[in-house]
């Protein structure tokens, strides 16, 4: 499975990770807090729920701290992989709800963050062009610059999943 596509011109961000709405954090694996110095994002007990979609070695988060996985290409999707991404959005609102932080990572914090980022504040009474505004202003313009991605969050994403099931 291919989970990251190498463009050089896309520069890594300057932060781990970017606060999109109260509690809900959007990051990656590394950063770059002076232009060609990556650093290692390594989460420790900063989030009370961490989600990751690109799972490396030794990037936390510390035991204790409520995790989940679900690995999925920077990339064209599944319907498996899109119900993932839903369920995905939907705890996090609800840990939201709960008054909980949630980090949601992947390789940059840029598209498979931003697309379960995006279907949360959609989830959330955001339009689609207002979720990616605000992703884009809180994160990086380079957020969500994987245009499979938004026209997912366009269609809609369990439009998008019903879609992808159908043509398997």
């Amino acid at each position: 499975m291919r989970t990251r596509r190498k463009q050089p011109d896309v520069p890594a961000p300057g932060e781990p990770w970017s606060e999109i709405v109260p509690g809900l954090w959007m990051g990656g694996h590394e950063f770059a807090r002076h232009p060609g110095e990556l650093e290692l994002a390594v989460v420790h007990d900063e989030f009370d729920l961490v989600m990751t979609l690109l799972k490396l070695p030794g990037y936390g988060p510390d035991p204790g701290v409520e995790h989940h996985v679900w690995a999925i290409p920077d990339g064209p999707l599944d319907g498996t992989q899109l119900a993932g991404v839903i369920r995905l959005a939907e705890a996090a609102c609800a840990a939201q709800e709960d008054g909980r932080t949630v980090l949601v990572r992947c390789y940059s914090g840029y598209n498979r963050s931003g697309l379960v980022v995006a279907h949360a504040l959609v989830r959330d009474g955001h339009t689609v062009d207002e979720a990616i505004r605000l992703i884009r202003s809180r994160r990086s313009p380079w957020a969500l610059h994987n245009d499979l991605f938004v026209e997912y969050l366009r269609t809609g994403l369990p439009t998008a999943r019903l879609l992808e099931e159908l043509a398997e």
